[in-house]
This record gives structure tokens, sequence and C-alpha cells, in this order.
């Protein structure tokens, strides 16, 4: 059985991919398969794939969104471990070979992730206080952004096979929603080692083409909530994430005048805070 998956999503990304393949190629730890999935590109990006012979080519007729492609992918992985490289990110030569190490001194965890160098336009730049990064039971540390990067992170291929893969719904945050559903239930373990370089900027990001990235980050609470799988610590800390939220995106809608959609989320407070008040009683 091959060791470790690793899966790479494109959407018109020919200008970087090739750079981001070839970091994988690199690997000193060499029991792994790449499948690259070209989500319906309409630049060269399926050009760029075909030079490379030693990988698995996905190609997907009409742009379905990173989370289909990942979820697709997944289908057809071989390994025990299933490992995520976004298009316009990189990985350290010694980046898997530092991770299984690990893991074979700790086969009981199922989820690894390592700490990135940020690069933006080029610049390298140092993460804020509110990115860093946590050992163990990390579920209260993933409510309030995504902590987590998919490039970074190794998961065992059973968890995902249990959790479920990401929520193809969700345009963006389907990284986000992925973590907590897995922090709920399981321990992730932090390498401190920069083993990736994420790098930021570019206009083509997912994260800069919506506004109120937290619209999605209450939509992934709210299927936590309705879900019901927490203990009542974790549905504590949901809940008061909950209302800080819907009280940014009100404010925030209200500033811009879009009074039906502050209102929307003025109401999601006033339910979710009524929620504390009977858990209080």
């Amino acid at each position: 059985m091959t060791k470790v998956t690793v899966i790479i999503p494109t959407f018109n990304r020919g200008y970087c991919v090739a750079e981001s393949i070839q970091s994988v190629l690199d690997q000193n730890f060499r029991d792994f398969e790449l499948i690259v999935v070209d989500d319906g590109s309409a630049d060269n990006t399926a050009e760029v794939i075909n030079q490379f012979s030693d990988i698995h080519k996905i190609s997907i007729s009409k742009n379905r969104g990173v989370s289909f492609a990942r979820n697709l992918a997944m289908k057809q992985a071989r390994g025990e471990w299933i490992a995520f490289l976004d298009s316009d990110d990189l990985w350290q030569k010694d980046k898997l070979a530092i991770q299984m190490k690990w893991i074979e001194c700790n086969p009981d965890y199922h989820a690894i992730y390592t700490d990135e160098i940020w690069i933006r336009n080029g610049v390298r730049v140092n993460p804020m206080r509110k990115h860093r990064k946590y050992s163990g039971d990390i579920f209260r540390h993933c409510l309030p952004l995504c902590i987590v990067s998919p490039s970074s992170v190794l998961l065992r291929g059973e968890l995902l096979s249990e959790i479920g893969g990401f929520d193809e719904s969700m345009p963006v945050c389907e990284d986000y929603d992925l973590w907590l559903r897995i922090s709920m239930r399981f321990p992730f373990h932090f390498i401190e080692d920069k083993l990736i370089v994420k790098r930021g900027g570019h206009k083509d990001q997912l994260s800069r083409k919506f506004w109120g990235m937290d619209r999605w980050r209450v939509h992934s609470l709210e299927k936590l909530m309705r879900e019901n799988g927490m203990n009542e610590e974790q549905r504590g800390w949901v809940l008061q994430m909950l209302i800080k939220k819907c009280e940014i995106l009100a404010r925030g809608y209200g500033k811009r005048g879009k009074s039906q959609d502050e209102y929307y989320y003025q109401n999601l407070k006033t339910k979710y805070s009524a929620l504390v008040g009977e858990s209080l009683k």
C-alpha cells in the first residue's frame, strides 16, 4: 500500500502550478503518489501538468470548486495518509519525511500539521498573533479562523473516511469547516518546523474573491450546532463564537447599507444569545 497520497487541486494556475508539483516530486520521502486535479482550467494549466509524466492526472471539464476537486481525488487515493498542496504553495524538501518520522514514533495520531513561511507579493511577512498554532485539542483555537493550512496537514485516510471530506457547498472556508469537524473529536499535532511556503497576494486567491468570510464560518458553526455531536463545553464555545461573528457581520452589513443582511445577522445573534441564556439557567 502506498504510504501517502498527495493531492494538488488547481484552476487557471498555469503560471505557478509547475513549481508546486516539482516541490512534491523533490521530496526526500519517496513512498507517495501525486494526484493533480485540473478543475476546468481555461489557461495553459493542462499543458503544464502534461509535462510531468510520473503523476496521476485528473481533468474536470467544468470548474466545480476546490472541495469537489479534492474529494474526487480522495476517492481515487491509494495512500494510507492524505496530504494536500494548494497549487500556489510550495513544500520544503523534507516536509513529508519529517511528518512521517514523527508518525512512526506516535502511531496513535490521525492529524499532523506544520508551521509555514508566508510570502505576500514576493515579500516574506510574519503571521499575526491570531494565527498562532497549537498541538493537542485545538478545537477552541480553530473557532475564530483557520489556523491549519491545507498545504501543511497530513491526515490518516481512515479519518477522512469516517469524518467525510470537504463540504462542496462552501466556496470558501471549506478547510475551516473540515478542521472543526476533525478537531471536535481528534487531537492535532503541530510540528514547529516551517515546512511549507504559502504564497499570497495574487488576484485569483479565493480569500480575495469573497467579502465577509465570516458568513461561511457562521454557516459551518451552525452545521455543528445542528449535528449535535459536541460536548457541552464545545457547544458553549461555538455559541459564543456564533454571537461574536454575527455581531461583526451585522455591523459590517450596516456600514455597507445592506439593511436586510444586517437584520438577518442581528436576528441570528439574538437567537444564539438566548441559547446561551438558557444554558445558564
